[in-house]
């Protein structure tokens, strides 16, 4: 579940299906080649794949989300505090990858045995205590994500506003500045939140 980004699937191949949850219940979006879904922070998500699934995630706010900004629905006892948190969670970036990939298996394990314990629960009030337990573990990360944020998202916004700003005035001095950039990944196949990721360092300055 995202605290502060909206996220969003653009499938390109296979078949599938996203599992969420809300306050309003448990729903079942069916995925298929053309097929664009998306939903806001709050909603727990969880991905399935069918029959050779491909997808491109697309995700608010430059980069919050694996900075933190998803919490696993792990069972009540890891979410305590940080600590505890990070100790069924953080994957050993040093460690070979078949440990890797034991720890992310061991972590998606527990994230489902919370996930259809929240989906099973009756009334709100599970669902409730998980979203202050999540905000709770992110609460030392604040700072640092409202930092990002306004180098990211905040600043291309406010560029926008001021581009606008001018095209009213008759200004278009800021086509002049016109850039094109391309990036390679940094890294390939990173382990993440939601799987494998290949990583573009495009944070640094627009969004």
């Amino acid at each position: 579940m995202h605290l502060t980004c909206s996220e969003a699937y653009v499938v390109t191949g296979g078949r599938g299906a996203v599992q969420t949850l809300t306050t309003s219940g448990y729903e079942v979006t069916p995925l298929a080649p053309g097929t664009v879904a998306w939903f806001t922070p709050g909603t727990i998500h969880r991905l399935v794949n069918e029959d050779d699934l491909r997808i491109t995630v697309l995700m608010q706010n430059s980069g919050l989300p694996e900075a933190g900004d998803a919490v696993l629905t792990l069972p009540p006892k890891y979410l305590t505090d940080p600590e505890t948190y990070a100790a069924a969670t953080v994957i050993p970036a040093d460690a070979p990858v078949a440990e890797q990939e034991r720890v992310a298996r061991a972590r998606r394990d527990l994230a489902l045995d919370g996930y259809r314990a929240l989906r099973d629960a009756e009334g709100p009030e599970a669902l409730a205590a998980f979203h202050e337990a999540a905000a709770a573990l992110v609460r030392p990360r604040l700072a640092d994500w409202r930092e990002r944020w306004r180098r990211g998202a905040e600043a291309a916004a406010g560029a926008t506003g001021d581009q606008l700003d001018r095209l009213e005035r008759g200004d278009t001095s800021h086509l002049a500045d016109a850039v094109v950039r391309a990036e390679q990944p940094s890294a390939h196949g990173k382990f993440g939140m939601c799987g494998r990721l290949d990583v573009y360092d495009v944070y640094k300055g627009a969004s």
